[in-house]
């Protein structure tokens, strides 16, 4: 009854949030008198912000339609070349001026993180690798619209499907993974290196990932240790209603995950709605709209499959089986030692209250067989979590680190 009841919560805020919105444009249309009475604009402003949080949400796009290349703009045409029921490989092509596919440049495979968000949280991050790599990204799908004949898709899938994405993108192919999927990533890794496969990941970039979530505990990591798995089971597990093409799987609803992060920082996120409140007061669309376009892409979400989910839950944030050298893939144990020559860089931010300092820097301590000369740290001053893929210090301190990383591990 979770599901069925915030669909119905949605359905009754989405007629409000548009009888809202509807009569704040009719407040401030010039050809309303009414628009004229002094201080009419506070609640129009009001009404409008009331308006975007009740606003429902779909998958948004990407809209990264060009680059520029040494100061020349190109075109980029989004592909998807491998489909899978839960998730598609897509390709961001690069295109010169003449209509000519740029090649040469590293491959560089991001992995967005099914975490509750869809990948174009990550559209900062694909847009800033545009100009030298070759880019490609897991485009996952909301597990509500997977139909049940599809199967289950758990961690151990993950994995499979990243291996498949390497294989089909081909040889010397560089990694790129953001907080959650730092664990299948490298556990790929280590499953290519034992195998040899010609595919394996040449370098691999996890940034605020949660390798060892023992290693200065956030409130995230607290919760989850602090709980019993049947409590995961038993209360935030939810079935999908019959209207959605996945319906009757057990899922992990985005909108749990969503009022998760947004409790965690709920100060944060008022100020932030009081400031665009005051945006729209003064006149100042611009800062207004940015302020829209960060919720617009924050509050669109997405179910994980419950048994993905709760596999997560239990291995990575409560048996810590990576670090500790339990982790199994289809029977076998996952050995760290097999990564031997994918080199590692790992990202950690200053002030990430999701994936503390040190967690994601386990990855080095454990991968004792590869050299030191194939391993880095690299600590981003003042980055939030968020901050660490995304924004300024993103784009002009941690990317050039990235690059450089590639740059120096492409041969």
């Amino acid at each position: 009854m979770l599901y069925h009841g915030y669909e119905f919560q949605k359905i009754m805020l989405s007629g409000v949030g548009f009888l809202a919105d509807a009569q704040a444009k009719w407040l401030t249309n010039p050809m309303n008198p009414v628009g004229y009475i002094p201080n009419i604009s506070m609640l129009s402003s009001a009404l409008e912000v009331f308006a975007h949080s009740a606003e429902a949400r779909g998958k948004p796009v990407f809209g990264l339609d060009h680059c520029f290349i040494n100061d020349i703009s190109h075109s980029v045409v989004e592909e998807i070349e491998c489909r899978k029921p839960f998730g598609q490989l897509k390709h961001f092509i690069r295109k010169t001026p003449d209509g000519k596919t740029v090649q040469g440049d590293p491959k560089l495979l991001i992995i967005a993180p099914m975490s509750g968000h869809f990948a174009t949280l990550l559209r900062g991050t694909v847009e800033r690798m545009l100009p030298r790599h070759d880019v490609w990204i897991t485009d996952w799908r909301d597990a509500r619209d997977v139909p049940m004949s599809d199967g289950t898709f758990d961690l151990n899938d993950y994995i499979d499907y990243l291996i498949e994405f390497l294989e089909y993108i081909g040889p010397n192919t560089h990694l790129l993974a953001v907080c959650q999927p730092s664990v299948p990533a490298l556990a790929a890794a280590a499953i290519m290196g034992r195998d040899n496969h010609e595919c394996r990941p040449k370098t691999l970039t996890m940034m605020g990932g949660p390798i060892d979530t023992r290693k200065c505990p956030t409130a995230v990591n607290t919760m989850a240790v602090d709980r019993p798995h049947s409590w995961f089971k038993n209360m935030v597990i939810a079935t999908v209603p019959a209207h959605y093409q996945g319906a009757g799987r057990n899922v992990y609803p985005g909108f749990m995950q969503l009022a998760s992060f947004m409790s965690m920082n709920l100060g944060n996120h008022m100020k932030s709605h009081w400031e665009m409140f005051k945006h729209l007061v003064s006149g100042d669309e611009e800062s207004a709209d940015a302020t829209k376009d960060f919720y617009d892409e924050y509050r669109s979400v997405c179910d994980m499959t419950a048994e993905f989910y709760l596999q997560t839950v239990d291995a990575v944030f409560q048996r810590h089986l990576l670090p500790d050298s339990l982790f199994e893939h289809r029977g076998h144990l996952v050995n760290m030692d097999d990564v031997q020559d994918t080199a590692i860089l790992a990202i950690e931010g200053e002030r990430d209250d999701i994936s503390g300092i040190g967690q994601t820097k386990a990855a080095l301590d454990i991968t004792t067989a590869l050299p030191d000369t194939k391993k880095q740290y690299f600590l981003a001053k003042g980055a939030g979590h968020y901050g660490i893929f995304n924004g300024k210090k993103w784009r002009k301190t941690i990317a050039p680190v990235v690059e450089q990383w590639i740059l120096d591990h492409n041969r």
